[in-house]
């Protein structure tokens, strides 16, 4: 049998496990409810149930499994695999990395979610044979991953790829959750698309963005972009103006890392071409053909199968390439 990797990715709703072989193909897969209020403690025992299960299913043995990655949505030590913060889990402080390896008993390696979800995309999805790239997941928040080389930038203390808190606007931004003003992710996120479709509701005395909202009491980032796709003027807008924001952001992200690729995901990038043609167009505007003229701007391929894949990369990665473990390449 062949030897495999378990890639799992922690979400705050969520948790996507999968076995993963050297190729990144995906053998088998879990997914679990994160039970956030349930404490750290009953997220690792769900770990453990959810690993046995992707075991039981593909016949598998831990003596076959050459090492666990995983992503978090957090700010971690990665020298030691700790979670300093993950706001929307509830930890800090937490040993995960030694945690799991004693579990386990083999190799775990940590990182976060959006870095995993950028060396997915890096390795099997649409930024294959690249390797150097910008990778921005466009969800309830914008996360964002940096490809140097082939591998993930992380910076002095890993909060490299931080660009959801890229400031755009300076004067009248929403405040964001980081406690700054006028952050990326205010302004072109899922939650800033619904704020504004919102606030334009409220001028509005009847059209389709009225309808839903009196149907449903709320409007969601998915109905701005379904009523959108289905002409609605307002909805357009909305999604247009979140577009030339990103477009123009990472125009001054390519001065910088000048990247062969950037590649956009996560729910919003569902919208297609109702936001990528406005952001490609901003962007021209706002960078030097120089800089331009040899990156593509390109939509994500894997969809919520990145984080698992990724994860799954920082073991084939990191523990055949630079420290083998015996027995890998022999599959």
């Amino acid at each position: 049998m062949k030897n495999a990797i378990i890639g799992i990715d922690v979400g705050g709703t969520s948790i996507k496990m999968g076995l993963i072989d050297r190729e990144g193909h995906i053998l088998h897969t879990q997914e679990s409810p994160t039970p956030v209020q349930e404490g750290y403690r009953r997220v690792l025992d769900v770990f453990n149930q959810m690993a046995e299960n992707l075991l039981q299913e593909s016949a598998y043995l831990w003596e076959n499994i050459v090492g666990v990655g995983i992503g978090v949505p957090a700010f971690l030590d990665l020298s030691r695999g700790i979670v300093i913060e993950a706001v929307n889990l509830g930890w800090s402080q937490v040993p995960l990395q030694e945690e799991l390896e004693q579990m386990w008993q083999v190799p775990v390696m940590v990182d976060n979610d959006a870095n995993a979800a950028a060396l997915g995309e890096m390795w099997i999805g649409a930024g294959i044979g690249t390797s150097n790239l910008i990778c921005l997941t466009l969800g309830t928040g914008i996360g964002g991953g940096v490809i140097i080389n082939g591998d993930i930038y992380h910076g002095v203390n890993g909060s490299a790829g931080e660009v959801g808190h890229i400031t755009v606007r300076e004067q009248g931004g929403r405040t964001c959750n980081c406690g700054k003003r006028g952050c990326l992710e205010t302004e072109a996120s899922a939650t800033a698309i619904a704020l504004d479709a919102l606030e334009q509701v409220q001028k509005m005395s009847a059209g389709p963005l009225k309808e839903e909202y009196d149907r449903m009491g709320n409007i969601t980032a998915k109905s701005v972009i379904e009523l959108a796709k289905l002409g609605d003027s307002t909805c357009r807008a909305i999604l247009e103006k979140a577009g030339i924001v990103l477009g123009k952001a990472l125009a001054n992200m390519c001065y910088l890392l000048n990247p062969e690729k950037i590649v956009i995901g996560g729910g919003v990038s569902s919208a297609g071409d109702i936001l990528f043609d406005p952001l490609v167009q901003a962007f021209h505007g706002a960078v030097l053909p120089r800089v331009a003229e040899n990156t593509d701007i390109v939509a994500a391929k894997l969809g919520n199968q990145a984080g698992m894949v990724g994860a799954a990369w920082l073991i084939r990665h990191s523990r055949e390439e630079r420290t083998p473990i015996s027995g890998f390449s022999n599959s």
